[in-house]
């Protein structure tokens, strides 16, 4: 099941605001709290379906916040965002009740990965409807791609960004939103590959010679639409 609500107990004004923006694009509803007493506060009230939680909070610490939270008797989802990369770290964030860690710094791809990795764990699994558009269906939950009855095969970046367009249909997607939701914060935004997936994507697309769906929108980005 995925998760709706998330709560996102950061204190990092500028990776919190990444990561809000990026789920709100997803569709979730996040509450932010940038510090420890605040998230464990919000855990209780507000009852989100998923806890994002770093580590190095002021006050009160995530791995405190985690603690009280499984004490309390909540059994939400817990991911642990750290800076540290110490074995030792992770394995403190998992013993206070964490269900997984992700160190910083991370694609936002990779975040939203583990929170549908999350959402399904111990709940049965909701099927996704295939996404369409035009002769295109993606299908989320096998991953796989057809143009018509032709099966396209993707590696998994050329899926996402595929994918991204899919649940975005005739809306243009500037660079630094693909950037941001693809490669996350801390990808060169100088880097030319965007243009090196979008010509890989429309070659699998159109390599029986089919209509154009993914168009460049000149000095601003690209859009899905015929």
């Amino acid at each position: 099941m995925k998760p709706k609500k998330i709560l996102l107990v950061e204190d990092e004004v500028q990776i919190a605001s990444f990561i809000s923006r990026g789920l709100r694009r997803e569709g979730f509803t996040v509450i932010e709290a940038y510090d420890g007493e605040t998230g464990l506060e919000k855990a209780f009230s507000d009852l989100p379906d998923l806890i994002i939680l770093d580590v190095m909070l002021p006050g009160i610490d995530g791995l405190v916040v985690c603690r009280e939270i499984r004490a309390g008797g909540l059994q939400t989802p817990i991911l642990m965002l750290t800076a540290k990369d110490a074995i030792p770290d992770r394995v403190a964030g998992l013993e206070a009740g964490a269900d997984d860690y992700l160190v910083k710094p991370f694609a936002f791809e990779e975040l939203l990965a583990r929170i549908k990795a999350l959402g399904r764990r111990g709940a049965a699994i909701e099927p996704e409807k295939p996404l369409t558009f035009a002769d295109l269906t993606l299908d989320p939950n096998t991953r796989m791609a057809h143009r018509g009855e032709r099966l396209i095969e993707l590696t998994a970046k050329e899926y996402d960004l595929l994918e991204l367009f899919m649940r975005h249909p005739n809306q243009v997607l500037t660079r630094d939103q693909i950037y941001n939701l693809i490669w996350g914060y801390d990808y060169g935004g100088e880097s030319n590959i965007i243009e090196v997936y979008i010509r890989y994507l429309r070659s699998k697309l159109e390599a029986q010679g089919e209509p154009r769906l993914i168009h460049t929108v000149r000095g601003v980005g690209y859009a899905l639409r015929e």
